[in-house]
């Protein structure tokens, strides 16, 4: 019996070996080739952790918290996905064992199952397909759905009862398996190994689950014999088994798979017709590959031993590099080593304090914005960022010492960052987030404006409490600060910049969620041109090659 809901087909991806191996690059790969081959792919990102999202997770442990525009909390492979596809995605793409239990027991609580005894099957399992069949209502052709952790995870077991239900209800035309796995390469001759190929195969077998798509990830592309013993002993055919190796950058990915026939294979086992890709990120690869100036920027944080706790901005600095082949290399700068010495930021051309929670590490961040400021060096504050820039500012010119964010010391006696009172209608945001897209206003003529092209109204993504201070906003105004962007109701600060200078900017919202290869975050790119202008010594105007419009 067909189950399926519509005629949208599945492909998923599973993890074997060990993790870490890029499920997330490969899903996202897989479904920009099939996006631009003229199918409307949705994707699923599937995480078994208990936790509701990863809205409260630290990023030593999970990496950066992406924000969608809906204001979901969620895993960092769905800025992999919205990046690679160009589409904005809701919360309903990161599902999470915390979601799907409180789901089922809040339906076990208003009696939807008429007094059944609630199990994994079929409760958990139906839940689990329910939520994955939601998105691909939507419209789409395809469905990409990754299913975090590896095959023999305690917590991964009812997602993959779920997907091999998925596959006997809806048809073998309707749904493909594919299995990323690790060959070593072993001693002085580097022997390609397939043993743990084999074995992963055979635990996704022995859960009613035959893989028909092979990702082989190594350092060095997959031998033929390797290939042959892979097929040998999995029954996957050759075309159907991809090498996937390091690469220079993930962007690169995409290519190596459709170099290797993986959009005709696909097409053959979902029987979708000829499946044509137009590449669009041509010239994007081509200014990765072989970028003609560079800058140096630092990135200033609290979390530089985990680079992917800032991933957002990585992958932002990578899409100017598409967009104009200046390369970037980011020097990770850890803000309490700023308490000793500035000496990290001497040979960098521009610095960027993103955003955080949490009082460690905030006066190295004060110090990186101070530095930058009296030394002249391009600066972008992002959330955190923008109010370090604001404390500073208060700080050193405003003569207010002690001024501080309530968040960090509630008897700041100068609390520039502090929760709204209730005025004018708007009540304290209290204890909630401020969250999702929301419409910025930009003052016309401002350097605001003219990063992003003269719009008057831009949208970009929150997770942040606290904001200025309306009781300090007049004095900062009068000490060369200009306010270039603000909310719709005109009373939470959202861009910030000199009076006397271009290239020292900050924005409350989090410009890096909104990036993507083709279309990179207008301040980032800002940072970039005005970070090459002072590596040039010739600080403000920018040459015509290099525009952010």
């Amino acid at each position: 019996m067909n189950y399926g809901l519509s005629e949208v087909q599945y492909i998923v991806i599973f993890g074997g070996v060990m993790s870490g191996l890029g499920k997330g690059i490969i899903a996202s790969s897989l479904s920009h080739l099939l996006a631009n081959s003229g199918k409307k792919v949705s994707v699923v990102k599937i995480d078994p952790y208990l936790n509701y999202d990863a809205g409260t997770m630290n990023p030593y442990q999970h990496g950066e918290v992406f924000v969608l525009d809906d204001g979901s909390e969620s895993d960092l492979d769905l800025g992999n996905y919205e990046r690679f596809l160009d589409q904005d995605l809701t919360g309903d793409s990161n599902i999470t064992t915390g979601k799907v239990y409180k789901e089922v027991i809040e339906k076990e609580r208003r009696g939807d199952y008429l007094g059944s005894t609630v199990q994994i099957i079929p409760h958990i399992t139906n839940e689990i397909k329910e939520r994955i069949r939601k998105v691909g209502k939507s419209g789409s052709d395809i469905t990409v759905i990754e299913v975090g952790g590896t095959v023999g995870d305690i917590e991964s077991m009812p997602f993959l009862e779920a997907m091999r239900q998925l596959h006997r209800e809806e048809g073998e035309s309707k749904v493909i398996f594919g299995l990323v796995t690790l060959i070593p390469e072993i001693g002085s001759s580097m022997e390609q190994k397939t043993k743990p190929t084999q074995h992963s195969v055979s635990s996704l077998r022995s859960l009613g689950i035959v893989p028909d798509l092979i990702f082989a990830r190594s350092k060095k592309p997959l031998q033929n014999e390797t290939r042959r013993k892979i097929s040998l002993f999995t029954d996957v055919p050759e075309s159907g088994i991809i090498s996937v190796t390091d690469a220079d950058s993930i962007y690169f990915i995409p290519g190596m798979l459709y170099r290797q026939g993986i959009l005709d294979y696909i097409s053959r086992k979902l029987s979708t017709g000829k499946l044509v890709y137009v590449d669009k990120w041509n010239k994007f690869t081509e200014n990765l590959a072989n970028p003609g100036e560079s800058v140096k920027i630092a990135i200033v944080g609290k979390y530089t031993e985990l680079s992917d706790a800032y991933i957002s901005h990585r992958e932002a600095f990578t899409h100017v590099t598409g967009k104009n082949g200046i390369a970037v290399e980011i020097k990770w700068v850890d803000s309490d080593l700023l308490k000793k010495t500035t000496e990290p930021l001497s040979d960098v051309n521009g610095i960027l304090v993103p955003g955080g929670f949490g009082y460690r590490g905030i006066e190295g961040k004060v110090i990186a914005a101070r530095y930058a400021r009296e030394n002249g060096i391009p600066f972008l504050g992002i959330c955190l960022g923008f109010q370090v820039a604001v404390i500073e500012i208060a700080r050193d010119v405003l003569g207010l010492e002690k001024a501080n964010s309530a968040e960090f010391d509630a008897n700041t006696p100068d609390p520039v960052i502090d929760l709204l009172p209730e005025q004018e209608g708007v009540v304290s945001k209290g204890a909630t987030m401020r969250l999702g897209l929301k419409n910025v206003i930009l003052k016309e003529n401002s350097q605001a404006s003219r990063i992003y092209g003269g719009a008057k109204v831009v949208q970009e993504r929150h997770r942040h409490r606290y904001e200025v201070n309306p009781r300090y906003i007049r004095s900062l105004e009068d000490n060369g600060v200009i306010f270039s962007g603000c909310d719709e109701e005109g009373i939470r600060m959202e861009f910030l910049e000199l009076s006397d200078r271009q290239n020292f900017i900050a924005s409350q919202y989090h410009c890096e969620f909104k990036s993507r290869p083709l279309s990179p975050s207008r301040p980032h790119e800002s940072l970039v041109m005005s970070a090459l202008a002072h590596a040039k010594g010739k600080e403000g105007k920018l040459s015509k090659k290099y525009s952010t419009a």
